[in-house]
């Protein structure tokens, strides 16, 4: 048994938490930029296209993502493609990541009333000119919300990449935990750095939703 502070505990779980912090930046970068792709492809391709689109997602979201991360990690290597447990845990969040995104965006891209898209296209604006000038600023102010709110379950799912070794914050108070025999100091001071990452998101997220609500209601000055 090795005996260790509570600073000490402190110390190397807040340095373990770089790697949760970094795995979540991955995936959430990931699964925006795939979670955009999909929403063009959704919106602007033919129908085989939009069930391509539909059949990712609900596959992503009627599995559990613990097994995606077992098909990434123990699957690729099968098929000859060696992965390092931050890879897959990387790949199997971004992919997980893109799915849900995709599926909120769509939600709040709905909420926009047609008569946007009509108007839109009445002034001749190609299907990119009107997503990215009229369609999506209005769904942004929708979307922050579920989004930051998915955010912060994307940082707790980063636990999950445990399983295959990588050395996240999760991981690494496991292996405290049974070196010092001390679990409750150590997943305590765990659950309260992941509340430290959390809470700040919901709070930031917040105050951009005022602000964007603010924002929109200002009068325009002629």
């Amino acid at each position: 048994m090795i005996t260790l502070s509570l600073t000490d505990i402190i110390w190397f779980l807040l340095l373990a938490a770089r790697w949760t912090l970094l795995l979540s930046a991955i995936a959430f970068a990931g699964g925006a930029v795939g979670a955009t792709l999909l929403l063009l492809l959704r919106y602007g391709a033919q129908k085989i296209g939009r069930r391509a689109t539909t059949v990712y997602i609900q596959f992503f979201q009627g599995t559990p993502l613990l097994l995606q991360l077992f098909l990434i990690f123990f699957g690729l290597p099968m098929l000859g493609v060696e992965v390092s447990p931050l890879l897959a845990a990387g790949l199997a969040l971004t992919l997980y990541a893109s799915a849900f995104l995709a599926e909120i965006w769509r939600g709040c891209v709905d909420a926009i009333p047609r008569g946007q898209w009509d108007a839109s296209a009445s002034l001749g604006m190609g299907f990119v000119l009107r997503m990215r000038l009229v369609i999506l600023p209005q769904a942004l102010k929708i979307a922050v919300p579920p989004t930051v709110g998915f955010l912060v379950q994307l940082v707790k799912s980063t636990a999950l990449a445990s399983i295959v070794g990588f050395d996240e914050l999760t991981k690494s108070a496991q292996i405290v935990a049974n070196a010092t025999f001390q679990p409750l100091q150590v997943y305590g001071v765990a659950a309260l750095i992941y509340f430290a990452i959390c809470f700040p998101l919901t709070f930031a997220s917040r105050r951009l939703e005022r602000h964007l609500q603010t924002q929109s209601h200002r009068p325009s000055r002629a």
